[in-house]
């Protein structure tokens, strides 16, 4: 294989990780709560010098599925440039927020420049125009490129905003030529806002803004291809403030324009766009008429659209059942009923098309993969939603059901005719597995159901997949590609292993890579170095479409390959290489940069009760109460704050439908007794010592937990964090408590099998979530009970259920193997104190996942001042102290402790 790089000329950001803006990128989501003008609790918690706290916001953001994150200090009562440089430090310790790039927000060109001082990797600033002329317009932009920053420029000049066409390009153009030729910017770093005004507002000069932005796009990106545009969507719509639904249409209709002219970015709130091709068609005509100035003499098209609103908004959004397509050809019944995802009548069709085809193949390789195709190009579009798409998976699978005794009475004929084997190559197959050691598999099951609904033919192995039976069975079915899937950090190492055995094995198949702890990055570092055949990370659903695709393309794959190997080599060798900006404190001097606490005059809360306490079979309609309904929607790959998504300008028709049908199914959870939730909590009297803590059994002994400790060097007066801070310590006076628990919700198997067997993967996906949803809802009930009751340490706590998920309360409950305690061999510990395995029935897997997979645990802080937060990267000398303390050879703690190393 050649070693040649040739970097393609993508938009490239990076915060932790590398965000690369390719042409098959889908439009780029900028996080904006971060910000003191667009943000009420942020601006307060800024105000307050509450920055840790702030740090919750940001993190919210990141976790909602954020692709960039801005952050903006404008406020006449700050101190704009300490503002900036003080978050922006302390951001740049939260790898988990870190991760993604930052765009540094202000009309202050002072504060941006404070804030370039900050960061890492590679930002977007926001943004420089030519308001102030050109002198000071390449003043700033060499600033920039002097950080390396990509930047915003506006359309904006000293004559004013451009609001025409030609005055959009003319400026654009213009800041084009000096950035790319006097400064040396390059082009794919410069981003364009031509400026997204409000139509409609019965000004016959403001007719035309919307199609002026659009034309202004075409030919920017005619003219400055490697450019990129963004704009604020919402600007469009604002005469029809506070009528949703045509609010709505107007955004999609406009997106539809503008991102078929080339628009690549911009801040829409993640989430809720009506499909374009579903917008009532009288209200989608209007939209158009008035976004593009069609039939618009005496501003006529704004007034009709004027009227319509009125109506719609008086009406609201009724739902009237059209079935005028039921008189249509058999085909085009199809093609609707698996774009829509209707089964009523999918049974009836599929037998007509059979009667009218000569072979049941044909049915599927005809009108079946017709209307798949349509499924395909709408979502690879984003005019498709993935709960829609898995929906019509239901429909085909159920139509296929149908056929399949035929086709396999077709082939037992051929056999006996002695035509056996004549059938054809069939369609490409694809092997998904979850590795050994991990139970989770909502994500994979979904690409299986994306790629399915592509065509492809998928082999699932399920869970806890042994390498040697992942890698039998492709060569066995004679796969075309292998996908691997893993949600805790343990399963990277047995990709890597597997990887491993791949080349051992002198396979040649391309190796996809995915799962909510998997990157980019981790990919490029340790998995593809160990096989040279075609490593790809695939970052979700949508995404291996596109992949899958390029690799089974003969003309494609080599050139596919090349580029994903020159890439990674690249990434490797910039990990490899980087000299690291980040300063460390030795472990020592961490250690002595603790937590301040005030331990004599600290008030302790002893609990109710010492040892364990057993739930069984709880139930589910009050756990139900404490559902967080994010990252439910998350999991369909819908991004947004619940329920403001339910309203939502992309995803809000589909995501209300969702919302809908997952409370519909979870009251017959609850009716009918699918699934039961059990648990177990427990407290002991603790004792610190360092960075472990002496937890008292009831039975006489001890056990010692041990923790790790944050060693980045912080601000001056922030500490360097560890969970042992917040346990009095032995030789403080006091006597503290610790405590943990174990909860899980069963019974889900047989419901999945039956799920399974009626070709229903809409609902046994969301089955899935459901249970994933129900485990962490009744971690947070009985958090609850704890510090209300159980512990008793604050009993007048009156938090709402939106309060409880901004985890409002007193106190923590930080599990073993995520960011605050990141090592989970832990959970060994805390399931021998609870005897979680007997008392709620968890197994732990050999990499230490919990099974059932909707099994939640943890430990109970009490203290104040405990908060979360992430470890960060640890040096050498912790690592060597951390596997002294737990007697754990060196290479042990080393393989667990990996995603932690520096």
């Amino acid at each position: 294989m050649s070693h040649s790089i040739t970097i393609k000329p993508y938009l490239r950001l990076s915060g932790l990780e590398p965000l690369i803006v390719r042409p098959e990128t889908n439009f780029v989501n900028v996080g904006e709560r971060t910000n003191v003008t667009g943000s009420k609790k942020f601006a307060r918690l800024i105000r307050e010098n509450k920055y840790e706290e702030a740090l919750s916001v940001a993190r919210q953001q990141v976790e909602n599925g954020a692709q960039v994150l801005d952050v903006n200090m404008d406020d006449a009562l700050l101190d704009g440039v300490k503002a900036m440089t003080t978050f922006l430090n302390l951001l740049q310790s939260e790898p988990d927020i870190a991760r993604i790039p930052i765009m540094i927000d202000s009309s202050k060109f002072e504060i941006i420049e404070a804030g370039l001082k900050c960061v890492q990797g590679k930002c977007i600033v926001n943004s420089i125009s030519l308001k102030e002329g050109e002198e000071k317009f390449i003043e700033q932009a060499f600033i920039c490129q002097a950080f390396g920053a990509a930047v915003i420029v506006m359309a904006f000049d000293e004559a004013g905003q451009a609001d025409t066409r030609d005055r959009k390009v003319e400026i654009c153009h213009r800041a084009y030529k000096i950035l790319t030729e006097k400064v040396g910017f390059a082009p794919e770093d410069i981003i364009f806002d031509p400026n997204i005004f409000a139509v409609a507002t019965g000004i016959e000069e403001h007719n035309n803004y919307a199609v002026d932005f659009i034309e202004a796009t075409r030919e920017i990106k005619r003219r400055m291809p490697l450019t990129k545009v963004s704009g604020g969507v919402s600007n469009v719509s604002f005469s029809f403030r506070g009528n949703d639904h045509v609010r709505e249409a107007i955004h999609s209709v406009f997106l539809y324009h503008a991102i078929k002219a080339g628009m690549d970015m911009g801040i829409v709130n993640a989430g809720q766009l009506v499909v374009y091709d579903e917008i009532e068609p009288h209200l989608r005509e209007l939209c158009e008429d008035v976004l593009l100035n069609r039939n618009n003499t005496n501003n006529e098209a704004t007034e009709k659209l004027i009227i319509h609103a009125e109506t719609v908004k008086a009406k609201g959004k009724e739902e009237i059942k059209d079935e005028a397509w039921r008189n249509e050809p058999v085909e085009k019944r199809l093609a609707h009923a698996l774009v829509n995802g209707i089964t009523d009548y999918i049974d009836a069709d599929t037998e007509e098309a059979r009667l009218k085809y000569p072979q049941p193949l044909d049915v599927i390789e005809g009108p079946l993969m017709d209307g798949m195709n349509i499924v395909g190009d709408l979502f690879g579009a984003g005019k498709m939603f993935l709960p829609q798409v898995v929906k019509s998976a239901r429909v085909m699978k159920k139509s296929v059901a149908i056929l399949t005794p035929y086709i396999e009475a077709e082939k037992e004929a051929r056999k006996k005719a002695g035509l056996a084997g004549q059938e054809g190559q069939g369609a490409a197959k694809i092997l998904l597995a979850t590795v050994k050691g991990d139970v989770h598999d909502i994500g994979k099951n979904i690409v299986g159901v994306v790629l399915g609904c592509n065509g492809y033919d998928i082999i699932d192995l399920g869970v806890m997949v042994p390498a040697d039976k992942i890698l039998d069975a492709a060569q066995k079915e004679n796969v075309d590609i292998i996908g691997l899937s893993g949600l805790i950090t343990p399963s990277l190492d047995e990709m890597v292993h597997i990887a491993r055995e791949m080349k051992r094995r002198n396979m040649t198949l391309p190796l996809l890579i995915g799962g909510a702890t998997t990157s980019r990055m981790h990919t490029a570092v340790k998995i593809a170095p160990e096989y040279q055949q075609g490593v790809v990370h695939v970052l979700d659903a949508s995404r291996s479409v596109t992949v899958t695709g390029s690799l089974l393309n003969k003309e494609q794959k080599p050139v596919f390959i090349q580029h994903t190997y020159d890439e990674y080599k690249k990434l490797k060798e910039g990990f490899d290489n980087k000299k690291s900006v980040k300063q460390y404190l030795s472990y020592t001097d961490a250690l002595a940069n603790k937590v301040a606490i005030d331990w004599d005059t600290a008030v302790m809360h002893t609990p109710t009760f010492t040892g364990t306490k057993q739930f069984s079979d709880v139930d589910l309609s009050a756990i139900r109460a404490y559902i967080d309904w994010k990252p439910f929607f998350i999991t369909w790959e819908m991004h947004g704050n619940f329920p403001d998504i339910l309203k939502d300008e992309l995803v809000g028709k589909e995501a209300t439908k969702l919302y809908n049908d997952a409370n519909a199914l979870l009251d017959t959870i609850i009716r009918e007794k699918w699934l039961q939730a059990h648990g177990v909590i427990g407290f002991w009297e603790a004792a610190s010592q360092g960075d472990d803590i002496t937890v008292q059994e009831p039975n006489g002994q001890t056990t010692t937990l041990s923790f790790l400790r944050q060693q980045i060097k912080k601000a001056p007066g922030q500490p360097n964090l560890s969970l042992a801070d917040f346990i009095a310590p032995a030789d403080s006076g006091k006597k503290d408590y610790l405590g943990a628990f174990a909860v899980t919700i069963q019974g889900i198997e047989p419901h999945l099998k039956r799920l399974e067997a009626s070709h229903d993967d809409y609902n046994k996906i969301m089955l899935q979530a459901l249970a994933d949803r129900l485990a962490e809802a009744f971690a947070e009930m009985l958090h609850q009970q704890t510090r209300t009751g159980y512990w008793g340490y604050d009993k007048e706590e009156t938090l709402s259920n939106d309060e409880l998920i901004r985890e409002q309360y007193t106190g923590i409950r930080p599990a073993p193997g995520y960011p605050a305690c990141p090592d989970h061999t832990e959970k060994y510990k805390l399931f021998h104190l609870l005897d979680a395995t007997n008392q709620a029935g968890i197994q732990l897997t050999e990499s230490l996942a919990m099974y059932p997979a909707a099994s939640v645990c943890g430990w109970y802080f009490s203290h104040p001042k405990s908060q979360y937060y992430g470890v960060g990267k640890i040096q050498r000398d912790q690592l060597e102290d951390y596997a002294r303390r737990k007697n754990m050879p060196l290479e042990e703690a080393e393989r667990w402790l990996s995603p932690v190393l520096e």
